[in-house]
């Protein structure tokens, strides 16, 4: 397990490594001058090159890289273009809010996508079965933006049930203690406020979470049918054991250890891959921030934040590993 855990840690370092260098050299290779953006399309080419000098944008390639890297050690990234904050800062700033959206759409995708994933294993070929798979498809056929503008259209506009974007108001009604609007708000013991932060999280957290449910769902059903046809559940059901007990305790325990490896997966790609998500309800997160930093060709919050996401995800993954393991004896026992 420990040389396990140190060959995993090693290999997500140098997988980072990449990660810097492939970022660092597509961000040069975006059109455009982040100097003249910075200072506007009217600056005369004196202030350009002396802006340039200031933030060593006239040095080569493997100079910049290597303040680059070296910094990036220390966590700093130095300043954005756009808002001459430190970028560290804008990360920390806003991952709070995309961490609490990917908790509440993944929480939706598992309840959801297990309950959908065992009504279709049970039901094989039936109506249930059927069910949950037609919904399974329909979740990875429609894409993102076009669902998110129809539950806007229809549960914001038409039915006025929730807002249409943002995550709370121009201003927080409770001290933020954690970052996550409902655990601050619950901390705060202020029901209606946490009622308010759930209502501008519900859309955004169904429409984000409709892809990982269905692949959720999918994987439970043919994990779940795998396992039914096994001994020990041809052992059960010959006790006399009811239908439900043979599934839910006997069954779905082994069927979901594949379904950690998805679960785990999926939310690292919902960490650094709610870009679509955040701009269509406004959700004041990285994935959001990223877009417009690309859109103001703001090269350090490019490189601060698609470093730090490469982080997370690799993070996530290594977590789900070692989960793996504690759970799954026979791994155990290969390790051995």
């Amino acid at each position: 397990m420990g040389w396990y855990l140190i060959r995993r840690i090693g290999s997500m370092l140098l997988s980072l490594w990449g990660v810097s260098v492939l970022i660092f050299l597509m961000v040069h290779l975006i059109p455009g001058n982040p100097a003249r953006v910075m200072l506007g399309e009217r600056a005369t080419e004196s202030a350009v090159r002396e802006l340039e000098e200031r933030l060593g944008l006239n040095e080569p390639l493997p100079t910049q890289y290597g303040r680059f890297i070296t910094h990036a050690l220390r966590f700093d990234f130095g300043k954005s273009i756009k808002t001459n904050r430190d970028v560290s800062s804008e990360i920390w700033s806003r991952f709070p809010a995309t961490l609490e959206l990917t908790l509440c759409a993944m929480a939706f995708a598992m309840v959801v996508g297990i309950l959908l994933g065992v009504l279709a294993a049970t039901r094989r070929g039936k109506l249930g079965d059927f069910f949950g798979m037609t919904t399974s498809l329909l979740g990875v056929s429609i894409p993102i933006y076009c669902l998110g503008l129809l539950m806007i259209l229809l549960f914001a506009h038409w039915l006025g049930w929730f807002p249409n974007g943002g995550r709370y108001g121009a201003e927080s009604p409770v001290q933020s203690v954690t970052g996550l609007m409902l655990i601050d708000t619950l901390l705060a013991g202020n029901g209606r406020a946490f009622l308010t932060a759930m209502s501008h999280l519900f859309l955004p957290s169904i429409t984000l979470g409709t892809v990982p449910l269905a692949i959720i769902s999918r994987m439970t059903r043919s994990s779940l049918l795998e396992a039914l046809d096994q001994d020990y559940v041809r052992t059960a059901r010959a006790k006399g054991l009811t239908p439900r007990v043979v599934v839910f305790t006997h069954a779905l325990k082994n069927a979901l250890i594949p379904v950690v490896t998805i679960i785990g997966l999926e939310f690292g790609y919902l960490l650094g891959g709610a870009v679509l998500t955040e701009t269509i309800f406004s959700w004041p997160g990285l994935g959001r921030w990223l877009l417009l930093s690309v859109s103001a060709r703001d090269m350090p919050a490019i490189q601060g934040g698609v470093l730090f996401v490469a982080l997370l995800f690799m993070t996530v993954t290594l977590v789900v590993d070692l989960l793996y393991v504690v759970i799954d004896p026979r791994v155990r026992l290969e390790e051995g």
